[in-house]
């Protein structure tokens, strides 16, 4: 199996993709776009994208699914714990700057503030990492994974620095192909997206045939169709399986409302959720 992921060896991406599937090949690609367009054009890459954080919300991947429109295989609530990684032989007190990727970089806000650290953006967290490891500066560190530590041989001088100890982020397995699981006793979630047609109280309207069914809706979010401030897509979880016939009722409903509608995959339920 192939996996393709944003970043470079050592990232949580890759991580997550091989607790999974310790058998996979992982693809390292520079963006999330190239992520994705490599899933698009071959069949036998998947991709495994980071969607949301527990703690600071979307990571911004969402204009991409809209583009692209992957089938979701299988969604993964993967824990993420940061470590501050440093060149061998440096003390935390020798650190002025420090580099991660802004979700890393928020996600350990407080220990960064505690810390008088000054913050560095960069594309990743591993890329972080061999970037302290190539530069050998002792006043820089990287906050990155325990794993990325081991790959660029760097020091770990302090470990599990989030600010939330359950730090969790949803990842997603895509693909081009579209599949779905047979429907058995199991909690499954279905994705999707639309838009509305303009018309007064259109959302209320296109909600309606949910709560007349009695189907949850675990996510809904818009987002502005590119090049404009008056269109919106809104992207939806809900709790079953597209062939259970509540599920059908609301979804029917829903799409007389709609001019665009796209089902992005029906997939079991993490067991995160019964948390």
């Amino acid at each position: 199996m192939k996996i393709a992921y944003q970043g470079i060896e050592g990232s949580y991406s890759e991580s997550c993709a091989k607790e999974m599937y310790p058998n996979c090949k992982t693809i390292s690609c520079k963006t999330f776009d190239d992520v994705f367009k490599l899933a698009n054009q071959d069949e036998e890459v998947s991709a495994i994208i980071p969607e949301s954080n527990r703690s600071t919300g979307n990571i911004g991947v969402e204009y991409l699914i809209f583009k692209y429109r992957l089938n979701i295989y299988k969604e993964k609530f993967y824990s993420i714990n940061h470590h501050l990684l440093g060149f061998p032989g440096t003390k935390i007190k020798d650190v002025k700057n420090v580099y991660s990727h802004a979700q890393g970089l928020s996600q350990c806000s407080n220990f960064i503030r505690k810390n008088n650290f000054t913050e560095n953006v960069r594309a990743d967290t591993a890329g972080s990492a061999k970037y302290i490891s190539e530069n050998k500066i002792k006043s820089e560190a990287a906050i990155a994974s325990k794993e990325s530590a081991k790959i660029y041989n760097l020091d770990i001088l302090a470990s599990d620095i989030q600010d939330e100890k359950e730090n969790i982020t949803r990842f997603l397995l895509m693909g081009k192909l579209a599949t779905q699981p047979v429907l058995k006793k199991e909690k499954y979630i279905t994705s999707f997206l639309f838009k509305l047609k303009s018309k007064p109280a259109a959302l209320y309207s296109a909600l309606s045939g949910f709560a007349i069914q009695g189907v949850n809706l675990t996510k809904l979010q818009s987002y502005p169709e590119k090049n404009s401030f008056s269109s919106y897509f809104f992207l939806c979880d809900l709790d079953g399986h597209i062939e259970d016939l509540k599920v059908q009722k609301s979804l029917e409903e829903l799409g007389l409302h709609c001019e665009d509608f796209h089902v992005l995959g029906v997939f079991i339920a993490d067991k995160f959720r019964d948390k």
